[in-house]
Order: structure tokens, then sequence, then C-alpha cells
């Protein structure tokens, strides 16, 4: 057997999202908000998977949304790649799945409770190494809950879980082992095949039951993603290296200037400005050349050509 990564959003939403997936939507959420308390019983997913909708980077409607039978909202999200101002979106998808209950706006004892569930192949919370973190609203200093956790924020890190498949005790153990591992699997565990909405979802996952074209599309999403996060990295790789380049280029001004200025005094404001906009290699040479200098005159001359 080969099974599609559950991380790749486009698998996630048809392994958690289908039709058929409501007795493994339930499952997973039980594991993950309730530490396995079957407290959800029965949901509708409001959005169903649709292997026909088109894809894009920027699209939200792989997102699931599933409703519970008290009403309550629960909106799941798969995210690979770290983004600007990721938890800024987290709370506004949260915020506005809430207020998008009302038609109007004074009908506020009909809001129901709505939790949103974020699932990261990165890690957001380093003072931790929780792998699920839950948030309510409460008093900051004597952490007295408000709303009657009316909205919730749920956070699961993947890199975070490192047990492996023998040290696997509690079903949410058990799911983020699915989630994190699926693809890399050759058959169906024992002790994932125990619970049988892993196995039904590991069923969905089987690369054989699918037809090329959701193969094709889940490989291009999966290709589209990795991209992404690929891009993420190497910008944060060139804005480090620029941030050191900038700072030994700062550091040099610096003390070329104070060279200069303890060899010719004071040095005026036209020729310091020369100095600075030098790049790093001309600075460099300067802070060997100025030891020739016998005036400012001199360095004058120097400056004028490199212009």
């Amino acid at each position: 057997m080969r099974f599609i990564n559950p991380k790749v959003d486009y698998a996630f939403k048809k392994i958690f999202g289908s039709e058929q997936s409501k007795e493994i939507l339930i499952s997973f959420l039980n594991a993950i908000i309730y530490d396995g308390e079957t407290v959800i019983q029965s949901l509708t997913i409001s959005n169903p998977y649709n292997p026909g909708q088109v894809l894009s980077l920027k699209d939200t409607y792989l997102d699931i949304k599933a409703i519970l039978a008290d009403g309550s909202i629960v909106v799941i999200e798969m995210q690979v790649a770290a983004m600007a101002a990721f938890n800024k979106r987290v709370a506004y998808n949260l915020a506005k799945a809430y207020a998008n209950q009302l038609v109007t706006g004074e009908d506020y004892p009909l809001l129901k409770p709505t939790i949103a569930v974020t699932i990261t192949d990165f890690i957001l919370f380093k003072q931790t190494a929780d792998v699920i973190n839950q948030f309510v609203f409460q008093e900051k200093t004597k952490k007295i809950e408000v709303l009657d956790q009316e909205l919730q924020l749920v956070f699961v890190e993947l890199p975070k879980f490192q047990k492996t498949l023998s040290e696997l005790n509690s079903l949410s153990d058990k799911w983020l082992y699915f989630l994190k591992e699926a693809a890399s699997l050759e058959d169906i565990p024992d002790s994932l095949g125990q619970v049988s909405e892993i196995e039904l979802a590991l069923n969905l996952a089987n690369q054989a039951r699918m037809t090329p074209e959701e193969l094709d599309i889940v490989d291009r999403r999966g290709m589209l993603l990795q991209d992404e996060k690929g891009r993420i990295t190497y910008a944060k790789e060139e804005g480090r290296e620029e941030g050191r380049e900038e700072g030994r280029l700062q550091q040099t001004i610096a003390l070329v200037m104070r060279l200069l200025q303890k060899r010719f005094g004071e040095i005026p404001a036209a020729i310091t400005s020369q100095v600075e906009d030098l790049p790093l290699d001309d600075l460099e040479k300067l802070g060997e050349d100025f030891l020739d200098f016998t005036s400012l005159d001199d360095l004058v001359s120097w400056l004028e050509g490199r212009t």
C-alpha cells in the first residue's frame, strides 16, 4: 500500500472533509480537543470535499468547517508553511466563523461556540514542548475565564510529536502519528488499525483507491506547498545574510571613521557622507590606504578616484 500525505491540505480535506468522513472527523476532534473523551457524537460537514475545485496557494476552501449537534462550529485547517501574521489570520478566521452565524447584528443569543483547530508542520510556540495547545479568553493575571469558552483556539504542532509506533498510547497519539507518518507507511499497522476511524482514514488515503485526477491534484498541490515552504526558507536565509552583511558594513564604516578622525581630527560632513556611501570592499581598502595619507586632501583625492 501507498498512502497520500495527510499534511498536504488537499489530501487532508479528502480524508477528513468528505461526506464519508464524519466518523473520522468526530474521532479526530475528540482526540485533539477533548483528550479522547467522546464529547462530540455527531456533526455535519458544511463544506465537503469536492475533487473538481481549482487549486491555488491562496485558496482557503481547503479548510474544513463542521457543525456539531449543539450548533457549535469547528473550523479545521492544515498549514504546511509559516507565513507573515499567521496567528492574526487564525484569529480572523475564528472571529469570522463566529460572527457569520448572524444575519443581523442583534441576534447575539443565537451565537454558538466556535473553535479553530489549526495543525501546523512548523513550530509556533517555542516556549513549550506540548504538541497540542488550547487557548480561551481569560483574565490576564487571575486566569478567570470569560465568554464561557465561546471562542477557542487549538494549535497542533506536528514537528514536536516524536513518538514511534510502539510508543503510541492515547487516541491523540495515534491520530498525530497518522498525520505525520501516513505517507511513509506500507501497510496499516495493528495499533492504528485497532481504531476503526483511523483504519477508514488510511483506506481513504490509499492511493490505489484514488482516481488519476485526484492523485495528480494531490501531487501538484503538494509541490506547490513545498515550493512555497522553500521560498519562505530561502527568504529567511537571504534576510539573515543581508542582515549580517549590513551589520558588517556599518561596523566597517564606524571603524574607518574613527581611524580618520583620530588621524585628521573633525571630518567635514560632505566627506563623511562620501565615506558612508562607499561599498564594503572600498571601505576595507580605505582602511589600509589612509595610512599613506598626509592630509585630508589626500583623502579627498582618494574618494574622487572612486567616483
